[in-house]
């Protein structure tokens, strides 16, 4: 190994990540940069050079100095890389081992590590790479655990702000005021029918700051298209459960520290945890935008999504009845046909029925079913809670025997806990030992306290159905005048609509059959002044 060149830079690298600075102050840049200063004065290293890494990850391989400081070495332009630890050059055993046993050695770079006692004049530890690798597994482990446990209790794991909120003094979620009346305004033109693109264009027209272009503003960084909203955020706004105040934790998830890449999580994997802050938007306006686009997802050339999307289906073969409209075709023209029918993944025929045909159907038995709930309230709740309730009863007393079995079993986790507990206290086992089965006890214990939080979520069949039928008739009193079908008015009353195929095919006199189910349960036919209408268990 050559002497240190003085015409060479001697690097003196710092780098410093979030997660160090709760380590404390000795491990700070200004604490790193007047170590290696001192160190290389007292050691007569001149043609000094720092190369400053403030607020990056170990694991992270494009630092921008660390970057810099390899194309320097690559140049030939450095002689000797000095650190305070070998974390500080990085976590990622892998790289560290090529730089100190591949790179470093062809360019004839010597690496010090001050409080390690590495220095490569005197050769390298064969251990040096590996703890490098533990400690950014274990850091990484720790962190995961420690979010793991805040999710768990409910708290938000997520650091950004949701556009329309802002923190109290306490770091909780408060509505802004200056944003929340946009996220509610987005809400409410989804629920009248205005497609992602149609809304997006309103609020560009109307010069009001997208979610990027607001963050900005406020740290004083102006952005360009700054009237610019995406559909792919407000898509997201119209799907974020945040809003109506729920807290879910958990929908993406990474494989590995290494891997920066989130993927999505699996649905029995994501914890929900509702009425943890203040809402932006109703819950009832929330459901009416998710069923609306459990349909249709994207707005037609209008601008505008079909009010029937999420209701509508085909009563041969289940797929759902897409609206085919154009700006050279009449409204009275418009008409729904059979998906399967359509796209032939099925055998199915057409089922065409114009929209208008549709909505005087849909509109007369409805007026009559809420006009029997709303003046008849009393023989309508007798009549909507005369059926099913066998059914019911069963169900609940599944659920209560579920339950039981979810607590005992809790509960002989908490004393096997402890009993492991007590075994690695009294040295039985190894604390490796006990880490792996209390790990997978723990894990045991929050899968039966989702289930249990489940069922205890869960009302029981009548009372649901009760609530179902009181719903309605409530919606019903609201509603005292339906003069046209809107997504509101489909999701207060009615849970599908299925349509036949014509008895004579192509025929222009013989119409649908429609079985129109409502949001209450019954098993019979209701009667109403002479018309049968067909109403089935939700």
């Amino acid at each position: 190994m050559r002497e240190s060149n003085t015409e060479q830079i001697t690097a003196l690298y710092c780098r410093l990540s979030q997660e160090d600075m709760r380590a404390g102050e000795s491990l700070s840049i200004e604490n790193q940069r007047l170590m290696l200063k001192d160190y290389a004065d007292k050691n007569g290293f001149r043609n000094c050079r720092y190369y400053i890494d403030d607020g990056y990850s170990g694991t992270d391989n494009t630092r921008p100095e660390y970057v810099h400081m390899l194309d320097d070495v690559q140049n030939g332009l450095v002689g000797t890389v000095i650190v305070k630890d070998q974390s500080r050059l990085g976590r990622d055993h892998l790289e560290t081992d090529r730089l100190m046993e591949l790179v470093f050695p062809a360019y004839d770079v010597r690496f010090i590590a001050v409080t390690d006692g590495v220095d490569s004049a005197n050769g390298i530890n064969e251990m040096s790479g590996i703890r490098n690798h533990m400690y950014a597994r274990d850091t990484s482990k720790k962190i995961k655990a420690v979010q793991r446990a805040k999710g768990e209790r409910g708290e938000r794991v997520g650091t950004t702000t949701p556009y329309g909120y802002m923190k109290d003094e306490n770091k909780h979620l408060i509505p802004n005021p200056e944003t929340s009346p946009i996220v509610k305004r987005i809400f409410e033109m989804s629920a009248d029918g205005k497609g992602v693109r149609k809304i997006c264009d309103i609020l560009s027209a109307e010069k009001i700051l997208c979610p990027s272009a607001y963050a900005a503003q406020k740290v004083g960084k102006p952005k360009t298209k700054p009237y610019h909203w995406a559909q792919k955020t407000v898509r997201e706004m119209l799907a974020n459960r945040i809003y109506c105040g729920d807290t879910v934790n958990f929908s993406t998830y990474t494989k590995s520290y290494k891997l920066k890449k989130t993927l999505k999580n699996d649905p029995e994997n994501i914890l929900i945890f509702e009425n943890t802050h203040e809402a932006i938007i109703s819950r009832k306006l929330f459901d009416v935008v998710q069923k609306h686009y459990e349909g249709r997802k994207k707005s037609d050339k209008f601008g505008e999504t079909d009010k029937y999307a999420g209701y509508l289906y085909c009563a041969e073969c289940g797929s759902r009845l897409y609206i085919s409209r154009s700006k050279n075709m009449k409204r009275s023209k418009f008409n729904y046909m059979c998906a399967g029918y359509q796209s032939r993944i099925t055998d199915c025929t057409a089922h065409y029925i114009r929209e208008e045909v549709l909505d005087s159907i849909v509109l007369r038995y409805l007026r009559q079913v809420v006009k029997y709930a709303r003046d008849k309230a009393d023989e309508f709740y007798a009549m909507a809670m005369a059926n099913g309730e066998a059914e019911a009863n069963k169900q609940f007393k599944e659920n209560e025997k579920l339950r039981a079995e979810c607590e005992t079993k809790i509960a002989q986790l908490d004393n096997a806990i402890q009993l492991l507990f007590m075994d690695r206290s009294n040295g039985k086992i190894t604390d490796e030992r006990y880490d792996i089965l209390s790990a997978n006890f723990e894990k045991e214990q929050s899968e039966l306290k989702a289930k249990l939080n489940s069922l205890d979520s869960q009302l029981d069949e009548m009372k649901m159905r009760e609530k179902r039928v009181r719903d309605f008739i409530k919606n019903a009193k609201q509603y005292t005048e339906i003069r046209k079908l809107t997504p509101e008015i489909l999701k207060a009353f009615i849970e599908r609509i299925e349509v036949y195929e014509k008895t004579i095919k192509r025929s222009r006199t013989c119409g649908n059959r429609i079985e129109i189910y409502f949001t209450f349960s019954a098993d019979k036919e209701i009667k109403l002044d002479g018309i049968m209408i067909e109403t089935f268990k939700i």
